[in-house]
């Protein structure tokens, strides 16, 4: 073969084997409030997501993709983790984690990634006193805000005070995102990006474009009052639901849209290939926008309407022909499949999740172990007995929201120290899925429901409860779910740190 011919070969081999090994790049995106059955591949009869739709035709759709708590904050905690919320005392919205936890940003921190934190935060103050902002917990660069945000947001960026950004909020996210995808470039770093959109999360506020492609909802529920946060007053109110439907699904579709301008981007700069684009919602769909429930139970439910949300990854590399999965999955898996990916070990503590890789490659036909879930039950008594695990100073939220609690328009936050744990700590609804069987264990008050055993596979909506059907199979659950309560609570004592 002539020099040259060979040297080209060489050459071709050796770019070839580079690509192959470079690292990709990761971006995460999540919507808040965001249900499994909200998206126009699920089935929903109005509401318009062309740009999800696309994704779930070419990518890996996740049809059964779970957030790891029927909450936000909590799913957060997890996201960014792998553990369970109640691992780190973020029991529900407000409760923030802790600033001994390790995040996937530290992680790929340590694999050479330049990381940024963009929108919604809510699991602790984005101040830059805050040993809980997302600096502080591993990002290079933020712009975030304390909790939730409709048209022209406030964000604090890199914990400066908090300044309005004029405009739609997830078209300024990925304004934002892409500007910052653009300096990871000029510094040669690969970028991990976790973009936690405000949208479709209550109160609403749509563009007039958007609002204009539901004007007939009003019509079509007029009657049905639900209760909501005011856009005039902050305060709580009730309004039509079809009012109120119109502008949750116009936020749904500029969010929509604002992810396609994101991948026009990346397609447009020769990003898209080695780029793992994934998207999930936090909970499932709230109750004033439920009306297509194919699954039990709305947010806040330990049934699958609380916690199966929409579930996509995109990575043409890996994934060059679109497929679809009943895996199950959760955001709790992120952090574990993110330092596979990138070579980083797991961080020595109980970790939840578990790698997804064989998932993506397409060799993973059956989850290793069951998925998990537990909506702690405060004692507000008990809880004034507690110290708190951060300074309340530390904890107090900056950015401005339309939402009041106690006539305060930002949002502050709380973590508590458990030197032991008691049986009361066990309580709380929770549910464990082990292959397609899932226990439900309700706690009301002071005494126990009669737990719920459903066969997800054959009955996915919940309705037919077998429980006096297999009593061993239940016993059995229940102990797996008991067991690992356990390790939980000893993980809440402080023990991992």
């Amino acid at each position: 073969m002539p020099r040259l011919s060979l040297t080209l070969l060489l050459c071709s081999i050796g770019l070839s084997l580079f690509a192959e090994s470079a690292p990709p790049n990761i971006i995460l995106l999540m919507g808040d409030d965001h249900g499994w059955e909200e998206t126009g591949y699920n089935g929903h009869p109005y509401v318009k997501t062309p740009v999800l739709d696309e994704m779930a035709a070419s990518g890996l759709r996740l049809d059964n993709f779970y957030a790891s708590h029927p909450t936000c904050s909590p799913t957060r905690a997890s996201f960014l983790t792998g553990r369970h919320p109640n691992r780190m005392g973020t029991f529900s919205p407000g409760w923030s984690f802790r600033p001994e936890e390790i995040t996937s940003a530290h992680l790929l921190k340590q694999a050479g990634y330049r990381s940024a934190h963009f929108g919604k935060w809510h699991i602790g103050a984005v101040k830059a006193a805050s040993p809980l902002n997302p600096g502080a917990m591993g990002f290079d660069e933020w712009l975030s805000h304390d909790n939730f945000f409709e048209l022209n947001p406030s964000f604090s960026r890199n914990g400066a005070p908090p300044e309005v950004f004029p405009g739609e909020s997830s078209e300024i996210l990925i304004r934002e995102t892409i500007e910052f995808i653009d300096r990871a470039q000029d510094s040669g770093q690969p970028f991990f990006t976790v973009v936690w959109f405000g949208s479709p999360h209550e109160p609403y506020s749509g563009l007039p474009a958007d609002l204009a492609l539901y004007d007939d909802l009003p019509g079509k529920y007029p009657d049905k009052l639900v209760k909501l946060t005011s856009n005039e007053t902050g305060s709580p109110t009730r309004r039509p639901q079809g009012d109120v439907l119109r502008e949750r699904f116009a936020e749904i579709t500029a969010m929509d849209r604002s992810i396609g301008t994101l991948r026009d981007y990346l397609a447009a700069n020769g990003l898209q290939e080695n780029t793992l684009l994934f998207y999930c919602g936090d909970n499932g769909t709230s109750s004033d926008g439920s009306i297509f429930t194919p699954r039990r139970g709305v947010k806040g439910a330990v049934y699958d309407g609380g916690i199966l949300v929409p579930g996509i990854i995109e990575w043409p590399a890996r994934i060059p022909q679109p497929r679809h999965t009943a895996v199950r999955a959760s955001t709790g898996d992120l952090l574990p499949t993110l330092a596979g990916l990138t070579g980083q070990p797991l961080p020595d503590r109980p970790i939840d999740g578990i790698d997804l890789t064989g998932l993506i490659e397409g060799t993973m036909t059956a989850r290793s172990n069951p998925l998990y879930f537990w909506s702690y039950a405060n004692r507000k008594k008990d809880d004034a007995l507690r110290a708190p695990y951060i300074d309340a100073e530390l904890q107090i939220g900056t950015t401005p929201l339309v939402k009041l609690m106690d006539g305060i328009a930002t949002r502050n936050f709380k973590n508590l120290i458990f030197e032991r744990t008691i049986a009361a700590d066990y309580r709380g609804p929770r549910a464990i899925i082990d292959g397609d069987w899932k226990l439900v264990i309700h706690d009301q008050q002071d005494r126990e429901l009669q737990p719920e055993l459903f066969n997800l596979a054959n009955d996915p909506a919940e309705t037919i409860d077998l429980i006096n059907q297999h009593p061993a199979l239940a016993a059995e659950l229940s102990t797996k779910l008991h067991d690992w309560q356990g390790s939980v609570l000893e993980s809440l004592t402080g023990a991992d740190y």
